[in-house]
């Protein structure tokens, strides 16, 4: 491999991600720690209707992160120890760690060669008599065909809860991913296209069920216990289930009501990153750009690039390491669950039982993408790209 090349001095680096945190947030955030309420209260109850509104859910349900979540989500399944639950391969750590968390086995699921989602095919395959659930994940915010999930699920009665940490906002056939399924899991964590730092929200369309993960959200407490600080609240609370420390605080919401009302316009920036990207890149033959069928909207968390490595010299590490000593950050996602130690170990996982995955990850880089980036860095990005590849050809 040829030695990497550097960056003239004087150009900045290019961050694989920044927040898009105005003054607007800030105030919002200093008006909460002025109005002595900062843990779960009224802001995030208030979060929790506009966002419900906006994806078209009947209930939300903010929580702690993404991962409480999809891990409050299982739990008011009520799934048994033995219950199966198919999860795709290609995700990250907390979909298949929550499975575990809830006392199920997680099946790993091989992905579709374009959308790199779940293939319900092979989901069909490894449906078995004590399979319970299915956790499609809408990787880098492209939905997955949720037609098919549905058809699997009604098949063999299975429950469905999408893990939409990348796909806010996003949309299938017309519905706002939020309304599809029984349960659907966002992230705001730090990177995505919606943040309040660390924090997620659940929704559903059943309200018993956004009963039972709002009572478990909070130790288990018996309904509104948040408020027993308050002058209308009272100091008894019964516990009427083990739950968890998993409730969302008013500072967060904060910055989530913000950030709410400029996802328009932060989603627009991110579709004109996209295209100038795809503008700039389309012309390069040894790489795939990351595909959106007809009938999704995609809320592009990600764009993901993916090496012919048959017309290169180079592998994408190799790629990645001459990227970052350019001065541009990058990451891969993901290395798949049946990669890692544990699920090798525990459950007996290999790369030739999940082919796709297996191969698909190890082409993949996910360039920088964030409304912050200018088209300048975008340029940048794309043309200190090609010129890696293409003195890389073979």
């Amino acid at each position: 491999m040829s030695e990497a090349k550097r960056e003239p001095i004087g150009l900045d680096p290019i961050a694989f991600h920044r927040p898009s945190v105005t003054e607007e947030e800030i105030a919002e955030v200093v008006d909460t720690l002025r109005s002595g309420w900062l843990t779960m209260g009224p802001k995030t109850r208030r979060f929790e209707q506009e966002f419900a509104a906006k994806v078209g859910a009947e209930h939300a349900v903010a929580v702690a992160s993404a991962t409480a979540g999809l891990h409050l989500g299982l739990d008011a399944l009520d799934l048994q120890p033995g219950d199966e639950v198919l999860v795709p391969t290609v995700t990250f750590a907390s979909t298949g760690a929550t499975v575990v968390h809830a006392g199920a086995t997680p099946i790993l699921v091989d992905c579709e060669a374009d959308t790199l989602n779940i293939d319900v095919n092979d989901a069909a395959r490894k449906c078995g008599p004590r399979t319970r659930a299915i956790v499609p994940v809408h990787m880098a915010g492209h939905p997955c065909d949720m037609d098919t999930v549905s058809a699997l699920a009604n098949e063999h009665g299975l429950r469905v809860m999408e893990d939409a940490a990348h796909a806010l906002p996003a949309a299938y056939r017309g519905r706002s991913v939020g309304s599809i399924s029984e349960l659907t899991v966002f992230s705001f964590y730090a990177t995505k296209n919606l943040t309040t730092g660390e924090g997620g929200m659940v929704t559903t369309g059943d309200a018993e069920l956004a009963d039972r993960i709002r009572m478990r959200r909070l130790h288990g407490m018996s309904r509104d216990a948040w408020k027993r600080y308050r002058t209308e609240g009272s100091w008894r609370y019964d516990i009427a289930y083990p739950g968890f420390k998993y409730n969302m605080t008013d500072i967060a919401a904060a910055l989530g009501l913000v950030q709410l009302g400029r996802l328009a316009e932060l989603q627009s920036r991110r579709l004109a990153i996209v295209e100038r990207y795809r503008s700039a890149l389309s012309q390069c033959a040894a790489l795939e750009l990351p595909t959106c069928r007809p009938e999704v909207e995609h809320a592009w968390h990600l764009f993901p690039v993916r090496m012919y490595h048959e017309q290169l010299s180079i592998h994408r590490d190799g790629i990645i390491e001459e990227l970052n000593a350019r001065g541009i950050g990058t990451s891969v996602h993901f290395i798949p669950l049946h990669v890692h130690s544990f699920y090798r170990e525990k459950f007996g996982y290999t790369d030739d039982a999940l082919p796709q995955a297996s191969e698909q990850w190890q082409r993949m880089i996910s360039l920088p993408l964030y409304p912050g980036l200018s088209d300048a860095a975008v340029d940048r990005v794309a043309e200190t790209l090609i010129d890696i590849v293409e003195r890389h050809r073979r």
